[in-house]
């Protein structure tokens, strides 16, 4: 059976061959092909890749960058799609499942929403269980620089506090747009925000993210 993180890999391929190698992207400063090079470099160059937390590789992490978004756009899609190295730890498909499928999720959602006349994913109840599960153990991480208290609220009721403090905001909103939020995508997320208007928009603005 397919795993989220296949299909979401699968999504993001077929939407970055769709919008060509200099479409526009959510990810300041990137196009399409150094989104497309940012994921194979995360995959394929471990040693480089640390460079996205530790800025001793960052030098490194640059190079690397510089050397893939050089190669023919349609060579780096192709990387994406058929997946990592068989000896690479993305290989094993539960660590591929836990470190890839909200990753694709947010990347692939990243070149949607930056062309014109996007719309929200429909909801699909099964992965919407899978990104909130997600996003119950991460969202005290990537909250962590919320200037707020911040709840996150599925329609169904469930919450999770993402950091504690007042004033409080409540986001409300499916667990994809939540988690679009929560990784600093909050101008394109389909969410309801309730709390102190100048809260809410100092949240709007926050770093969010990892």
């Amino acid at each position: 059976m397919s795993t989220h993180a296949k299909r979401e890999r699968l999504l993001l391929a077929d939407l970055l061959e769709a919008a060509g190698p200099d479409a526009p992207t959510l990810c300041q400063g990137w196009r399409t092909r150094e989104l497309a090079a940012h994921v194979v470099v995360r995959e394929r160059r471990p040693d480089a890749a640390g460079g996205l937390l530790l800025n001793v590789l960052k030098a490194r992490l640059d190079k690397a960058m510089a050397q893939y978004t050089a190669r023919p756009y349609e060579e780096l899609v192709q990387l994406i799609r058929t997946g990592p190295p068989r000896l690479s730890v993305y290989s094993v498909k539960q660590i591929d499942e836990v470190a890839n499928a909200v990753e694709f999720f947010v990347h692939a959602e990243d070149v949607r929403r930056a062309q014109p006349d996007w719309s929200p994913r429909e909801p699909y109840p099964v992965f919407a269980d899978s990104l909130w599960g997600r996003l119950e153990k991460l969202a005290r991480l990537t909250g962590r620089r919320s200037p707020v208290g911040l709840v996150l609220r599925r329609p169904d009721g469930r919450t999770a506090v993402a950091r504690k403090g007042v004033p409080v905001v409540t986001v409300t909103g499916e667990p994809g747009e939540l988690t679009l939020f929560c990784f600093g995508r909050q101008d394109v997320a389909a969410v309801s925000l309730d709390g102190d208007e100048e809260a809410v928009a100092r949240l709007k603005k926050a770093p969010l993210g990892l």
